[in-house]
């Protein structure tokens, strides 16, 4: 079977060195002042380098197009019109509905639909990741070969009846996870420090956060701008985070502690009452990863980003457990500190005493309360440009650290989600 990819960028490329390892022949293309680069580079590896998407339509029998949510579109509806007969056609993109929607338009209507989402960045091999397959349209034998093609990854395919069901999912292990995250970076660039030289943001919990978000901005934006913008389902739960985080943040202005308790409670107890499975994350392992220069004496910190997202999820009910079937990275750490935070009552008690009554806390608070806002604002007006520009501000930012942060940041998922 001839596989043919279409971009060539750091996940296209992942692919087509997995596949050529894997013993598949294996064709491609990009961009065309990319072209002779790719040829130095991939021709050892036994990857053919073509003109253009034409030629890898053409003689492709499996061809996936790994290009931005955002140009899925354009892309296929180029090259559509030279799917060799009965071709397996698949994506890459994190959100579907762009990408079937493009494919039913421009596709010919004997190609096969069984598209696909790798739930890891270009920085991990596919050994061992999760890859969520759709059979959007196959028979029964065709699909079967697909999956044969997918098994070479190595990966842990997750099967799902369909592209919304990914969508909705993704949605809240993806879309907002990396907004609140993205919040946190936005908030302490507006504030002008790096938290690492705070003691606010020393100890486990907040080492965690800090090397995430420096993790997310270590990639290139359009991959987050089109997860959040293009999936219908992650305007819903952005919305509906933003709401949870200014409630919270309006009872913590008043000191009004009996509606803010009964608030973080309720949440608790729709988490975390049932769940009696072993914690996802090792408390004392997070305090080992750190980036600052010396060492800090921990400071109370009212975890805002992380109670308004327990709330939010209880207001949606929605059991983020339910979703680890697609974990990322991020949205497994993210879990792991917000279940760490509500199963210790000590420092979810210390947690919620800072909130309301830490007036040290408040400016940054304040700080996180606004970036959130901004981030919400940029994702429900559907503006890419701005979400590119908001991103690439607090990357630039935190540029002198992000590569370690990323660095460490891998080191820390090896070890913490084992």
């Amino acid at each position: 079977m001839q596989i043919g990819i279409i971009g060539l960028g750091d996940m296209g490329k992942l692919y087509a060195l997995t596949f050529a390892k894997a013993g598949y022949q294996v064709c491609g293309t990009d961009m065309p002042h990319r072209l002779q680069e790719l040829q130095e580079e991939l021709l050892p590896q036994n990857i053919a380098i073509l003109a253009d998407g034409h030629e890898v339509s053409r003689k492709s029998d499996f061809i996936i197009y790994a290009v931005e949510a955002e140009k899925i579109d354009e892309v296929v509806s180029r090259f559509a019109k030279s799917t060799k007969y009965g071709a397996i056609v698949a994506g890459q993109t994190s959100v579907k509905h762009p990408e079937i929607a493009a494919f039913e338009k421009y596709l010919p209507t004997d190609a096969h639909i069984v598209t696909s989402h790798s739930l890891h960045g270009p920085g991990f091999s596919t050994q061992g990741q999760t890859l969520v397959v759709i059979r959007h349209k196959a028979t029964d034998e065709v699909y079967q070969k697909a999956l044969s093609v997918y098994e070479a990854l190595g990966a842990n395919i997750i099967e799902m009846d369909s592209y919304q069901q990914h969508d909705q999912i993704v949605a809240d292990t993806q879309a907002v996870t990396h907004m609140g995250f993205e919040s946190m970076g936005s908030a302490w660039k507006n504030a002008g420090f790096y938290p690492w030289d705070n003691p606010v943001y020393a100890g486990g919990i907040d080492n965690i956060k800090i090397l995430t978000t420096l993790r997310i901005f270590s990639y290139k934006s359009h991959i987050y701008a089109g997860l959040a913008i293009l999936n219908p389902y992650a305007q819903t739960q952005v919305r509906e985070y933003a709401k949870t985080e200014s409630e919270l943040f309006a009872l913590m202005i008043a000191e009004n502690e009996t509606t803010f308790r009964k608030k973080i409670y309720a949440a608790k107890d729709f988490m975390f009452s049932q769940n009696e499975k072993p914690m996802l994350l090792n408390g004392e392992m997070m305090e080992t990863f750190s980036l600052a220069d010396k060492a800090h004496q921990r400071k109370p910190n009212s975890h805002l980003s992380i109670l308004s997202m327990v709330c939010a999820w209880h207001a949606m009910n929605v059991n983020p457990y339910d979703n680890l079937i697609c974990q990322t990275p991020p949205f497994r750490l993210r879990l792991g500190i917000a279940e760490y935070l509500f199963k210790n009552e000590e420092l979810l008690e210390e947690t919620i005493q800072a909130a309301l009554y830490n007036k040290e806390m408040r400016k940054d608070d304040l700080e996180f309360h606004t970036a959130v806002h901004e981030w919400a604002s940029i994702i429900g007006y559907g503006d890419m440009k701005g979400y590119k520009a908001h991103f690439e501000a607090a990357k630039a930012f935190f540029s002198n650290r992000l590569l370690a942060g990323r660095e460490l940041s891998s080191e820390m998922i090896k070890q913490l989600m084992t």
